[in-house]
């Protein structure tokens, strides 16, 4: 199994969650959710915002699923180990004045 490295995080009001356009799944109800990416970081350092999906025959009729949340980029982690040093050069093997 590989280590999964996170790229950002995600703050979520869950009071703006509009629970009519939650979705039933197999498993439970499921919050479908879009990420916009700001053409700025803000002043709190989001990227972008995120809202709520809604259903094909709500966007039809003009929803717009509300804003619940922001997200930020998070900044990769410098490895803890350092970089192996690369090895010398090969030197050239130094020539003897033996003629043979």
């Amino acid at each position: 199994m590989s280590k999964a490295t996170p790229i950002g995080r995600i703050s979520i009001n869950v009071t703006r969650i509009d629970k009519a356009h939650l979705v039933e799944g197999k498993n439970g109800k499921y919050l479908s959710v879009t990420f916009w990416e700001n053409e700025v970081t803000d002043q709190y350092g989001n990227a972008g915002f995120i809202t709520q999906e809604v259903s094909k025959e709500a966007r039809a009729q003009g929803v717009k699923g509300p804003i619940v949340g922001n997200w930020k980029r998070l900044e990769p982690k410098q490895s803890a180990r350092p970089a192996a040093p690369k090895p010398a050069p090969a030197q050239p093997e130094a020539e003897d004045d033996v003629p043979f």
